[in-house]
């Protein structure tokens, strides 16, 4: 018979199972831009099983309250995202300004777009985020673009 204070120590010597990690609240990441090669592909919103566990509760408040609060006509502000990116991706292709010279993904998640990846120019940096934030329904936006594809990036 195996004594419990055993038994704890052979659970907790054993080794942790590896998680995948995966977009599990499928929070729209998209790539706007294919122009500038070379630049660090973002990881996305990739959570273990465990971490996101941990985040659902703040979610599910941080979603709730721009409804509660009367800045939201859906009960949910991670409603809006989907439709968000999808306005986002149409108007960045509309202006054709940023095809050719950058590579930009953008992640959204309760209102808030994250913009990452690599422009050539650092006026790019301000254009994009002007047009993103132009876009109905959009209510920050957070900039993690770098100039060129050299350096540490400012993303995950």
């Amino acid at each position: 018979m195996v004594r419990p204070a055993v038994l704890l120590l052979l659970v907790l010597a054993a080794p942790a199972e590896a998680q995948d990690r995966r977009n599990i609240f499928d929070d729209p990441f998209v790539q706007l831009t294919h122009g500038l090669p070379g630049c660090p592909t973002p990881e996305g919103p990739l959570l273990t099983q465990d971490e996101a566990n941990a985040e659902a509760h703040s979610r599910s408040q941080r979603g709730v309250s721009c409804y509660l609060d009367g800045r939201c006509r859906l009960a949910n502000s991670y409603l809006y995202d989907k439709e968000i990116m999808s306005r986002i991706e149409i108007a960045v292709r509309a202006s054709g300004r940023f095809d050719a010279d950058t590579s930009v993904w953008a992640l959204g998640q309760r209102r808030y777009v994250w913009l990452k990846g690599c422009v050539a120019r650092p006026e790019q940096m301000r254009e994009l985020e002007a047009l993103v934030r132009r876009i109905d329904d959009v209510e920050d936006v957070l900039v993690e673009l770098m100039v060129g594809t050299q350096g540490s990036v400012p993303y995950k």
